[in-house]
């Protein structure tokens, strides 16, 4: 059974038979429709109104099982991983499925299940919204923020039970468990400077916040030190990412000697192109990763990266988001970030 509402028969058959077209029609969101309709107190009255005027006179009425759910306790935590900056990314990704692991081995011990979906934002605007308003879900997790910042923050203002796993910017509204990025990124620029490397690359994809704020630690400590750095933009999807490496490494060879890799998927992917090409690491290129997921301790040489704890991070998601279905309106959690020295610098 679907999220939507039904239409009784003899009104306007097939004009308005969900929560999105109905929000269509008054001009907000398919989650304000869906708790305005439910006597949610956060839609302010005058949005109500609207709402439920529309509603009678389209002959617009709440399924049953929706409205049995959004009462009821579900026992589901929803996790969404929306991929609005790299669409052909995999869920299967290295990072995720660490992540995931950690999530559901801390959601099971406080008793939910699960609920997963990859969301693809441009063919569907408002998946937050639908998810939220699912009825299906007591809660939601957010992994990474992608490009859906401001759909985020506008879920925020109405909605308390979620948290997300991203990169928290002063007097941003939603709560956010992460690692402070750009002091990873400070960390990589630095080691990799320290190490003897005189020109730098960023090798990830800066539109993703937690990308973004990376690459900006890092030219922070290159321009300070006066070492060039340029960021070459790198996807993660597996059909793109040893690509784009390859021909960003044609174009850098005998001008870049350290190369700060926005993940360490990224950075194995380098390792492998470099030896295919016969450069030696790190007498000849210096790499730092970022996460330190366990395959970095296994390449050859074993990587050098900047280790987010993600085990930390899960159980904060869990326990922020815990805290907030029972009211608590909590602050977000920043994470350090530490430097784990291996032998690619």
């Amino acid at each position: 059974m679907s999220e939507s509402e039904t239409q009784s028969p003899d009104k306007t058959p097939g004009r308005i038979r969900t929560i999105t077209d109905l929000a269509k029609v008054a001009g907000v969101s398919p989650g304000t429709v869906s708790r305005a309709l439910s006597g949610n107190s956060l839609v302010n009255a005058k949005t109500r109104e609207k709402i439920e005027l529309i509603a009678r006179e389209h002959g617009f009425r709440p399924n049953q099982m929706a409205s049995r759910l959004r009462r009821q306790k579900t026992g589901v935590i929803g996790v969404a991983i929306p991929l609005g900056h790299d669409v052909r990314q995999q869920i299967s990704d290295t990072f995720f499925m660490t992540l995931l692991g950690y999530l559901a081995d801390e959601l099971t011990e406080k008793g939910y299940d699960l609920m997963l979906r990859r969301v693809i934002p441009a063919q569907d605007e408002d998946w937050l919204d639908r998810f939220i308003g699912s009825g299906m879900v007591d809660g939601v997790i957010v992994i990474g923020q992608s490009d859906q910042f401001d759909r985020i923050e506008d879920v925020a203002d109405g909605y308390l039970p979620m948290v997300v796993w991203g990169n928290h910017q002063e007097g941003q509204r939603h709560c956010v468990v992460g690692s402070d990025n750009r002091l990873g990124g400070k960390l990589a620029a630095e080691k990799l400077i320290a190490s003897g490397a005189t020109s730098l690359a960023f090798l990830g994809d800066t539109q993703p916040i937690e990308f973004a704020a990376r690459f900006a630690g890092a030219r922070e400590v290159a321009e300070k030190m006066g070492v060039p750095i340029r960021a070459l933009p790198t996807h993660l999807s597996p059909d793109r990412t040893s690509k784009e490496i390859a021909d960003h490494l044609i174009r850098i060879d005998a001008n870049v000697d350290g190369i700060f890799a926005a993940t360490d998927t990224v950075a194995v992917a380098c390792l492998k192109e470099l030896r295919n090409r016969d450069v030696e690491v790190p007498e000849q290129v210096k790499i730092v990763g970022f996460d330190d997921l366990p395959i970095a301790n296994q390449t050859v040489p074993p990587l050098t990266t900047v280790r987010q704890d993600i085990a930390a991070g899960a159980k904060g998601l869990v326990d922020l988001l815990l805290r907030r279905l029972t009211g608590d309106d909590t602050e977000s959690l920043v994470l350090p970030p530490h430097l784990i020295v291996r032998e690619t610098t």
